[in-house]
């Protein structure tokens, strides 16, 4: 079996100390993608930045601070790659790609984005580039006999399923048309599967984020936007797929839930 897990933390070091440790511990995952980790190496302690049975690799951002992705593994790594090719984006901390003898594990974090700024912008960068990317990506996996999996926070909700305000977010980053349009062509184009909502196919949700605002968690009022995307070979073996939503409000370690994969093939 192989079981990949992804979740942005909300900044790692704020989430060692409210329970993303213990998470962690009683993980059955061979596969973790963090992002969102914020934090340096340095700044972690060995418990958080290398825990006992993993393999961990991280890419920070350049900007300190900001971004940051990691990925921990129960087995070692044959290769690590940081960014994907792309001068803007390679030191942003946005993807962090591990290669193993038969998987390819990638954690990324696309930018969140704000209509009429350039943060707008740089979302749509990104999204060109790591499209192109993504593509590549799938060819030389095929090539090598390897299946694929890139996970993480994407910053969009694909369909009306995806959201619980779907009518009121139209207009905003992360429901735009246009980015909508993109993530289909992530599936209909490159090929990807979106491994959740091939086992669960039916809406609402299970949503992943909820904003700390209000009474958004306590009503369910949130977004799917983390995703766990597979190679069609691997999406074949999907056996479950589930949002580990905490029980309440005050035993949120982060303002996303882990979503995790299950897949009756053996990775090893």
């Amino acid at each position: 079996m192989l079981t990949v897990s992804t979740v942005n933390v909300n900044g790692l070091r704020a989430a060692a100390k409210k329970g993303y440790v213990e998470w962690l511990a009683a993980a059955e995952a061979d596969v973790v993608c963090l992002q969102e980790v914020r934090a340096e190496r340095e700044q972690l302690p060995d418990h958080v930045v290398a825990p006992d049975g993993w393999h961990a690799a991280f890419a920070p951002a350049a900007d300190k601070g900001r971004a940051g992705v990691g990925v921990l593994s129960r087995a070692e790594p044959t290769s690590v790659r940081v960014g994907f090719g792309d001068p803007e984006f390679d030191t942003s901390g946005r993807y962090l790609e591990c290669e193993y003898d038969s998987l390819i594990a990638a954690s990324v974090y696309l930018p969140s984005g704000e209509v009429g700024t350039p943060r707008q912008a740089e979302k749509e960068r990104f999204m060109g580039a790591f499209l192109l990317h993504l593509t590549r990506l799938r060819q030389r996996a095929e090539a090598a006999g390897k299946e694929v999996v890139v996970a993480g926070d994407y910053n969009i909700a694909h369909t009306e399923a995806d959201l619980k305000n779907w009518k009121g977010n139209q207009t905003n980053s992360g429901f735009l048309p246009e980015e909508r349009e993109w993530f289909s062509r992530l599936l209909d184009g490159a090929g990807y599967v979106d491994v959740q909502r091939s086992l669960q196919p039916e809406g609402p949700g299970p949503y992943s984020w909820w904003s700390y605002r209000g009474k958004a968690f306590d009503n369910d009022a949130g977004w799917r936007i983390d995703y766990v995307l597979a190679s069609p070979g691997l999406a074949a073996k999907a056996v479950e797929a589930r949002v580990e939503r905490a029980p309440s409000y005050d035993k949120r370690w982060s303002d996303h839930a882990p979503v995790t994969a299950v897949f009756d093939w053996p990775w090893l």
